[in-house]
């Protein structure tokens, strides 16, 4: 039984004649002509409106055949010499910065890429000139030959490229692309392979979002991204394959180098690459243009009567084309054609010269014409995206040392005879004495140059100069005091945790006339857990499609609501997805000119641990706005266990220099965070930082505001409440410092060290344990410079008596940060080591910070000062059942 003997079939016969039909050309002229008229079939019922399922894999030709190529509609003599000034400056740049430093530098990515580049800044790349222009994800690798045509183009000096990753001094090129390094000139950080893929999704999709919710008209703008085809084994490549094709995103290109070679070696050495990923891409509904051969191919391919040849270059793995790539003409025709008496007598029909030239140089991606038509093919077609697999040489044109080199990505640099071969090659007018010195010179042919006018001439026709970023100043209005008067006014006798409580500034925030709108939420489908729902039907869920469904829950205030102009991004169960549409977002100011307020809330133990290098890429392309790792801490999550329990969000966050992190206690230190960070990244002196607020899922009184803690909740330490009143003057003093909601720990165990030991203590709130530290370094380092600067950390605590004790529901590494700049007698207690599923009394018993632990360990601290008796200790833990 097969998978269709389901379905009634009105005519047996009639399937049987088909059958029979196949059968018979397979017999008769073989399986390949069988498959070819099959193909055809399924090609002609496609053209004809028919639904029937596409094919996932194609032959491995072309997708455009030749005859089909729209006309070339640029001066090719002129972009030829563009192209050939540029692989020389290029390989000149990372070979002069290898000589004199040993910096390293890559050479035969862009070497291989050069025209996939070239064709796109000549013809089809828009800049920003006017509007947001085209998004480029350009391939980390490939930057030496981009920064070479900007010192074509006249943006970059010779200075600037002899300075190729050596920035200490400031005026430096950065190794890769690298907004923070180069903020005029890199969008997008690209070199942390995976991410560019994803981000370039999630960038063309949040294009739309603005567009769709009226904000910002990006009809115009495309998002193009360059891989490598070993890039793609990155899980982050393919992860929103279908996200893409789901959207319809047809504003999006990707074009995938297919040099066959990672950084050791074949990409798919036993199999095929190509082929693979044509499968991944058309299963999510993309468009697929396979550009892989070279015209010299087509008077082979035309004599290949019989399928022979195309089956050939169907099964022969990659491993073995990239030996094809490096052999002689004897190798070629003896194992490629000699598998078989038709192809044996094609190959006899060739000359040794067009052996080599079919397999050592003619592949599409090194012909203009064949890339213009595939980038004209993709920008033409509409309802989906398209992925260009290009088929290309790795370190083309740099002689026999690289070209298909295994190890060609770790080649540094050219000899003066490979120099020689490349200017001869290259047709350049660079002279021998030029070429005699130790260093290779730069070569320019001059700012009034032929090259350099149609160049800019180019650039100036679509849009202005690219890459470039542009940010134009755009602050805010800041809100109105109402939604942070709600929180600091304290929640009376009502108990609210605080992740309800950003959510109900956020809601009132999202209702404000001159940025409400702006506000972006991004949720990867805990939208419920974090009490969000009450957004779904005044926000709406963003779909382009709308909601072409009868929700269940439509009778209910509450319902499910999707539209079209919807606010919230529901991105799934995708923490990864989700922060790269945060950063799309975050960076919208400069990509389009339109600041916008992401918050992206998840559960905090699977934000930073499972997405750390994207955190690190949001900062490196000066990303702003609020991520909240909501139900935070190790032990607030109450039977949920180890996966689920966060110790150490917070170290991982203080590790990024871009990030401002915070562990508030109090719905009214959210405020005061929150209206602080609207002004850093909106007001009129935007900072390119963004915020990490850490809040809990544990219902709490919120008390109202004290006068005069703004400032310490936002260095990170205030003083919250000092001893209970009533203690003799000389009862044993000490400080607990707490932050998030190991605060209310604290508190409880001020009242019994005041009632069972008579122990005065005051309790601080440190709603940033690593803003305390960031201080404190910043002023050890303007000692090092002659300024007597104390740490904020160390003034504040400098009167305090006796010894500080620190707890936390983080480890205890993430208190400590501040230890060496305190004064007192410094002990910490946290939540280290693994969670476990429990009572959130019984977790923090377990690991030792509950409030009558807090209270043992204050009482250890003043024994070993000699303040209480030993035995004061061991008696409080036979009290508390803690021995």
């Amino acid at each position: 039984m097969a998978q269709l003997d389901q379905l009634p079939d009105p005519d047996p016969s009639e399937t049987a004649e088909w059958r029979e039909s196949l059968d018979a050309a397979a017999r008769h002229a073989g399986p390949h002509r069988a498959a070819q008229l099959l193909h055809r079939t399924v090609e002609h019922a496609g053209h004809t409106g028919l639904d029937v399922p596409p094919l996932l894999r194609t032959p491995y030709l072309n997708t455009i055949p030749t005859a089909a190529e729209p006309p070339y509609p640029g001066d090719e003599a002129l972009e030829h010499r563009i192209t050939a000034w540029n692989r020389w400056n290029a390989a000149a740049m990372v070979s002069r910065g290898n000589q004199r430093a040993g910096l390293g530098g890559h050479l035969a990515t862009f070497a291989s890429a050069a025209w996939l580049y070239e064709t796109g800044f000549q013809h089809f790349f828009r800049g920003k000139d006017d509007g947001s222009g085209d998004q480029l994800y350009l391939q980390g690798h490939a930057s030496p030959g981009i920064y070479a045509r900007a010192f074509l183009e006249g943006r970059l000096t010779e200075g600037q490229l002899d300075r190729f990753r050596q920035e200490a001094a400031g005026d430096g090129l950065p190794s890769y692309p690298h907004p923070r390094r180069m903020p005029w000139f890199w969008e997008f950080p690209t070199v942390s392979m995976g991410l560019g893929p994803l981000s370039a999704i999630y960038q063309a999709r949040f294009n739309r979002y603005l567009e769709h919710r009226g904000i910002k008209d990006t009809s115009r703008s495309r998002v193009w991204a360059f891989l490598g085809d070993g890039e793609m084994d990155e899980p982050e490549s393919t992860a929103a394959l279908a996200l893409a094709g789901r959207e319809r995103l047809d504003n999006l290109v990707f074009v995938v180098n297919c040099n066959l070679q990672r950084l050791d070696g074949p990409v798919r050495p036993n199999f095929k690459i190509v082929q693979e990923l044509e499968a991944q891409f058309r299963a999510a509904g993309w468009q697929v243009i396979k550009s892989l051969w070279g015209s010299a191919w087509d008077r082979v391919l035309a004599r290949d009567t019989q399928g022979m040849l195309t089956a050939r270059l169907g099964e022969v793995p990659d491993a073995q084309f990239q030996t094809y790539a490096t052999r002689d003409a004897g190798y070629i025709r003896d194992h490629f054609f000699g598998t078989g008496p038709a192809l044996r007598a094609l190959g006899a029909g060739l000359t040794d010269g067009e052996l080599l030239e079919l397999f050592h140089t003619s592949r599409a991606g090194h012909e203009p014409r064949k890339v213009y038509a595939a980038y004209r093919a993709a920008v033409e077609h509409t309802g989906v995206p398209t992925v260009i697999l290009a088929q290309t040489v790795k370190g083309y044109t740099l002689g026999p040392g690289f070209e298909s080199r295994n190890a060609n990505h770790q080649m540094k640099k050219l000899t003066g005879k490979e120099f020689r071969a490349l200017r001869d090659l290259l047709e350049l007018p660079i002279p021998d004495r030029d070429l005699d010195g130790g260093s290779m010179p730069y070569a320019h042919p001059g700012a009034g140059s032929a090259e350099v006018r149609y160049l800019r001439e180019r650039r100036a026709a679509l849009g202005g100069t690219a890459p470039a970023r542009t940010v134009r100043p755009r602050p805010l209005p800041q809100p109105s005091d109402q939604p942070f008067a709600a929180l600091e006014k304290g929640s009376g006798a009502q108990e609210i945790a605080t992740t309800m409580a950003f959510v109900r500034l956020v809601k009132d925030l999202m209702r404000e006339k001159e940025t409400g709108r702006r506000w972006v939420p991004v949720v990867p489908d805990e939208a419920r857990t974090f009490g969000m729902e009450s957004l779904f039907p005044s926000a709406g869920l963003y779909s382009p499609a709308g909601q072409t469904y009868d929700p269940v829950d439509r009778g209910q205030l509450l319902y499910y609501k999707e539209a079209k102009d919807g606010q919230i991004l529901n991105e799934g169960i995708t923490e990864a997805g989700s922060l790269a549409s945060f950063t799309a977002a975050a960076t919208s100011y400069a990509t389009h000119g339109e600041p916008m307020i992401p918050f992206y809330i998840f559960y905090s133990m699977f934000g930073w641990q499972r997405t750390a290098d994207q955190f690190w890429a949001l900062a490196d392309q000066l990303g702003r706005g609020f991520v909240i790792g909501a139900t935070a801490g190790r032990t607030t999550m109450t039977g949920e266990g180890l996966q689920h329990a966060d110790g150490h969000s917070h170290l991982i966050a203080s590790t990024n220099p871009a990030t401002l992190g915070y562990d508030p206690a109090f719905a009214y230190e959210i405020a005061v965070i929150v209206r602080a960070g609207l002004r850093r990244m909106y007001g009129p002196e935007a900072e390119d930082v963004f915020y990490y607020l850490t809040v809990y899922n544990e219902p709490k009184v919120q008390p109202a505001m004290p006068e005069g803690v703004t400032e310490g909740i936002l260095k990170g330490l205030y003083r919250y409440r000092e001893a209970a009143a009533g203690l003799p003057a000389d009862a044993p003093r000490l400080q607990l410092l707490a932050s998030g909601t190991a605060v209310h720990w604290a508190l409880d165990a001020q009242r019994l060290l005041a009632g069972d030991w008579g122990v005065a203590a005051d309790v601080w709130s440190a709603p940033s344990w690593t803003e305390l530290r960031r201080d404190a370094l910043a002023c050890d380092a303007a000692r090092l410079h002659g300024e007597d600067r104390i740490p904020y950390v160390t003034r504040v605590l400098r009167d305090a008596p006796g010894p500080v004790l620190a707890v936390s529901d983080w480890m205890r590494a993430v208190p400590d940060q501040i230890a060496p700049w305190v004064e007192q007698d410094w002990t910490s207690l946290g939540t280290d080591g693994f969670g476990l599923s429990d009572t959130r009394e019984a977790a923090r018993r377990h690991f030792g910070v509950d409030p009558q632990s807090v209270t043992v360990a204050a009482l250890a601290a003043l024994a070993r000062r000699g303040e209480v008796k030993p035995e004061t200790v061991r008696e409080a833990a036979r009290r508390y059942e803690l021995d």
